[in-house]
Formats: C-alpha cells, sequence, structure tokens
C-alpha cells in the first residue's frame, strides 16, 4: 500500500528459524529519496486513511520508543533502513530478537502492519516527547500487512 501517492512501494520476506530465534527481515523497497527512513511495526494491520489507520507503533509491553539494539523499546522499533539513491532499490536487512512470527505470542508481529517512514528515526534520543512516542521519523510513505506464508 502507498500513502498519499508516495511512490514507494516493496517487497519484504520474514523467516524465522524456530521458537524464541530471531526474525529476518530482508527486501526491496523503491521510490525512497536518498537517506535514512524510519521502519517499524505498527499495531493494525489496516493500510487505509494513507497507512495511519495500522495506528501506533506495535507496544504490547508499554515501554518508550527505543534503539532497536535495546529490550527497553516498543516491540516493534525496527530502527531505520538507509537509501543511498532514489533511482535504486533501498535493500532491508534486519535481524531482530524481540518480534516473532509464533502466533499467539504477546510480541507476534503476524497481522501487523509494516511502516515505512518519509524521516529519519532518532531512536528516542531527540530530546522530546514525540521522540520517546514515534522516534520524530514523519508521515508514512507505505505500508503493508505481515501475513504468514507456508512453504510447500
Amino acid at each position: 500500500m502507498v500513502a498519499d501517492n508516495s511512490g514507494v512501494k516493496g517487497t519484504l520476506y520474514l523467516k524465522q528459524n524456530g521458537p524464541g530465534s530471531a526474525v529476518l527481515l530482508t527486501g526491496y523497497i523503491k521510490g525512497l529519496y536518498e537517506g535514512a527512513h524510519g521502519f517499524h511495526v505498527h499495531m493494525n494491520g489496516q493500510l487505509t486513511n494513507d497507512c495511519k489507520d495500522a495506528g501506533g507503533h506495535f507496544n504490547p509491553f508499554m515501554k518508550n520508543h527505543g534503539n532497536p539494539f535495546s529490550l527497553d523499546r516498543h516491540v516493534g522499533d525496527l530502527g531505520n533502513i538507509k537509501t543511498f539513491s532514489r533511482y535504486h532499490p533501498t535493500e532491508v536487512f534486519i535481524l531482530d530478537k524481540l518480534i516473532t512470527l509464533e502466533p499467539g505470542r504477546e510480541n507476534s508481529i503476524l497481522g501487523r502492519a509494516i511502516v515505512v517512514h518519509e524521516d529519519v528515526d532518532d531512536l528516542g534520543e531527540g530530546g522530546d516527547n514525540e521522540s520517546l512516542r514515534t522516534g520524530n521519523a514523519g508521515s508514512r510513505l507505505a505500508c503493508g500487512v505481515i501475513s504468514r506464508m507456508i512453504d510447500y
């Protein structure tokens, strides 16, 4: 889903090798401007209203927004993805130990939305309340629902 005709689109793949193991997110996103862009899992798998219906960051443990390398963060805080040129796809390669694809777990991201933001995520270090809530990552450029694919 593209928000507000941003032209941003892509495909992501998520893989978890077993219960309790880290989740690997890989793929490519096209149409982003050069720079860093906030990349988060949001509460709802609702993609309408320019991705705003996805709600806030996925935060089942009621933590402040933070660095993806910390356990003291929203579960959905995956940091930033870096775009080197608007004319080349942005590669996504994230390994995260806090999220899971296991159904029924409190930190499961199945059925939720991945959102790419316009601006850099300050990782909760911006010195204001919005930083501790959203990382000041700006508007939503694109979103998609995380669904389980079965290999045959």
